[in-house]
């Protein structure tokens, strides 16, 4: 039989617990944003600064779908308990960690858990939950979701600023222990009739061995070039087993993405749209901390605060963007406007110089977040009424999935950007001030040195310590640096700008599927004696 429905006291504790999980997932990734720079400038990682967020991304990208699956073989709870317990003790090693090796090494384990925790997250509700209930809790979680995206930005620049970077990872920890604590009594183990046959291994090992080899090629382009074997043998190397995986997709009974769904043009629009709006989303998010530390000098806490009207952009355009959308007959159009609002918002953040204010960067991070929120729900609801209500959790798995490969490869190019493009471009806007040479000999360009600028402690030391005659000399220097990272976000952002664009080519060729929402309320019928058999469960 089905599970039933929680009522009182038990399922208040466990819809809690849920949600702490969600939270502690969803925090991190935010948190840990804005001591990105202050991160680098200690451990001297600013060569690997992407790898951070990229190992991080893959490893949990890849692990959503397997987890989602595990979880119909063995039950969501010891996944969602593994998976919190797993995120904690890896988030606690992040913290330890002496050198940006490390760091990274820790973040990619913590990915693993995070992507348990993603899958296990969402499909909990189906266990707990009757569908009636269901449908206005994931308004609720997604609730939770925002709001981890609005204090997180501002909550890790204070914790970056007032205790030191590495407590951005230690205050997962008391989420952690009072989610587990809450889940572990009180949420039941359902377990269905699934089986290891349903599991895609040799796709999930595909997939994962062709992105991570690609991810690491892009990401070396600053040490090997980009026509070297150190960077083609990978990459190349990396295409022929996606391949493979599209083959072996192509034969799977339950593959993890259904080729045949590309037939459906709303499905293939939506998937090609959410995977390159990712180098907008994340191009914004992940290195427009650079902007306000580096280029304009902000201090980690300012920095998070400035970069939270983004999020409040996306919401709010979500929330509008899904009222219009059964209001309006032709609402794909409502796509292109997105992606054109996208578009206008990366141009706006290539046209930052050290002269720009605070507020232009915020106004162009809110149109870029606007240019998000219209996106998101728009292809979401549109892709699940072009479909059969079987594909409906595949079809949101995948548009989640693609988006997220597209982030993280355009995190690991921007990264190559960033490692090959700024120290040239730093040393032109130094010989370009024409400083004295005795000055210019001794100064340093490189990531050693470039990375202090994102600590403002540490120049004002460095300022106070060079003679009196020689300070102004340090502050022309220190704008000429400023001005090269400039030149370098500028540069990412254009290309960014002209991903995007392909995107905005894309949605001209949604088409406009009726919505579920406009349809008269089905009249209920009995369910199916097969139909009842999928659903039926053991409780423990």
């Amino acid at each position: 039989m089905t599970a039933p429905e929680l009522h009182g006291r038990r399922l208040v504790l466990v819809t809690v617990g849920v949600m702490l999980a969600l939270l502690l997932a969803a925090l991190d990734q935010t948190i840990v944003g804005t001591a990105m720079p202050r991160i680098i400038a200690d451990l001297n990682g600013l060569d690997r600064y992407a790898w951070l967020t990229t190992a991080y991304l893959v490893t949990s990208t890849v692990t959503v779908p397997i987890a989602g699956k595990l979880g119909d073989l063995f039950g969501r709870k010891p996944f969602i308990l593994a998976g919190m317990i797993g995120f904690m003790v890896m988030s606690w090693a992040c913290g330890f960690a002496q050198d940006m090796n490390q760091l990274i090494v820790f973040r990619a384990a913590q990915g693993l858990f995070g992507g348990v925790l993603f899958a296990s997250v969402f499909t909990v509700l189906a266990d707990i939950f009757t569908p009636q209930t269901r449908a206005r809790m994931q308004g609720v979680f997604g609730g939770v979701f925002g709001l981890a995206s609005i204090i997180g930005p501002a909550t890790g620049g204070f914790i970056t600023d007032n205790w030191g970077w590495r407590w951005v990872f230690y205050v997962n920890i008391p989420v952690g222990v009072i989610g587990i604590a809450l889940l572990a009594a009180y949420l039941p183990f359902v377990r269905t009739k699934a089986s290891w046959r349903d599991i895609d291994f040799v796709g999930a090992f595909l997939m994962a061995a062709g992105l991570v080899p690609i991810l690491v090629a892009l990401s070396n382009t600053n040490t090997y070039g980009w026509s070297s074997w150190q960077t083609l043998v990978p990459l190349l190397g990396g295409a022929a087993l996606l391949i493979a995986f599209l083959v072996v997709e192509h034969f799977e009974p339950e593959p993890i993405v259904p080729l045949r769904l590309f037939l459906n043009r709303a499905y293939a629009v939506s998937v090609i749209v959410g995977f390159l709006s990712g180098f907008g989303m994340f191009g914004a998010i992940i290195f427009t901390p650079l902007i306000f530390q580096g280029v304009l000098g902000i201090s980690a806490t300012n920095s998070g605060t400035l970069i939270t009207p983004m999020m409040l952009g996306l919401i709010g355009a979500s929330v509008i963007t899904g009222q219009l959308m059964v209001r309006l007959k032709h609402y794909a159009m409502l796509g292109p406007i997105g992606c054109a609002v996208m578009i206008a918002g990366m141009l706006l953040l290539a046209e930052v110089a050290v002269t720009s204010t605070t507020f232009q960067v915020t106004a162009a991070l809110v149109v870029v977040g606007i240019g998000l929120g219209v996106t998101f729900p728009l292809y979401l609801n549109a892709v699940q009424s072009a479909v059969e209500r079987k594909f409906l959790g595949v079809v949101s798995s995948n548009l989640q999935f693609f988006r997220n490969v597209g982030g993280t490869i355009a995190t690991a190019i921007f990264g190559s950007i960033l490692a090959n493009r700024l120290a040239a471009n730093i040393q032109d806007k130094i010989n370009a001030a024409h400083l004295p040479s005795q000055f210019t000999n001794s100064f340093k360009v490189g990531f050693s040195s470039t990375g202090q600028i994102f600590n403002q402690a540490a120049l004002a030391q460095r300022r106070a310590a060079l003679p009196p005659n020689l300070r102004p000399v340090f502050d022309q220097a220190m704008v000429a640096v400023k001005a090269g990272l400039a030149t370098t976000l500028h540069e990412m952002f254009l290309i960014g700008a002209a991903v995007i664009a392909v995107a905005l080519v894309a949605s001209f060729f949604m088409p406009s599927v009726p919505l579920k929402g406009r349809e008269p309320a089905p009249v209920p019928v009995p369910v199916e004696p097969e139909e009842a058999e999928k659903t039926e469960a053991s409780v423990a």
